[in-house]
């Protein structure tokens, strides 16, 4: 059985989510340009709170499992992110739903919350696969899973939300040079 629990980094620490953290998380995404490229708008509290209400059903049904992501150098709730589609019987999982404020866009908080879940996920509890999806409009997206190592697959039509999608994936093999790559990125 997979089991998912509170990670810590350098930095971040990826904290099982929950209703407490609702007004942080809206606090933190306030900036218009965090949902430019997210299939969801999130503008008012009670939206976010429905966000993080889903999340926990989703992970009450084990299908997902949902983290605020805590900035240490900031001391604050920088976003979130979760595994997704999680499928214990195949040996996979996604992982996404991933957003940040602004104030940690190009510094290290993605590269080593990715780290963290992709540890977890290879050596934790042994999956041979790992997806990562974006919609095709969003190209700063596309280009950090790139930079991460991950293998581009293709587009599917329509997925979710009527956008279509670029699915990207990391499997068991690859992770060993995808992990050098990160440690080193996180090493500069």
């Amino acid at each position: 059985m997979f089991s998912f629990e509170a990670m810590e980094g350098e930095r971040v620490k990826l904290v099982p989510l929950s209703l407490d953290h609702v007004r942080p998380l809206f606090d933190c995404s306030r900036d218009p340009a965090i949902w430019d490229a997210y299939p969801i708008r999130i503008e008012r509290v009670e939206e976010m709170e429905q966000f993080v209400r889903k999340a926990l059903d989703g992970r009450d049904r084990g299908e997902q499992y949902p983290y605020a992501v805590y900035d240490k150098t900031l001391g604050a709730y920088v976003g979130s992110t979760r595994y997704l589609r999680i499928a214990e019987e195949h040996r996979n999982l996604n992982i996404g739903s991933t957003w940040y404020s602004l104030e940690v866009w190009r510094t290290r908080v993605n590269t080593e919350t990715k780290y963290l879940l992709l540890r977890h996920a290879f050596e934790g509890i042994m999956v041979e696969r790992v997806e990562i999806i974006t919609s095709t409009d969003n190209i700063r997206s596309q280009r950090a899973i790139e930079r991460l190592g991950a293998v581009r697959e293709g587009i599917l039509r329509k997925k979710y939300y009527g956008l279509d999608y670029v699915f990207y994936s990391i499997v068991g093999e690859e992770w060993p040079s995808v992990k050098t790559r990160l440690e080193g990125y996180l090493a500069t």
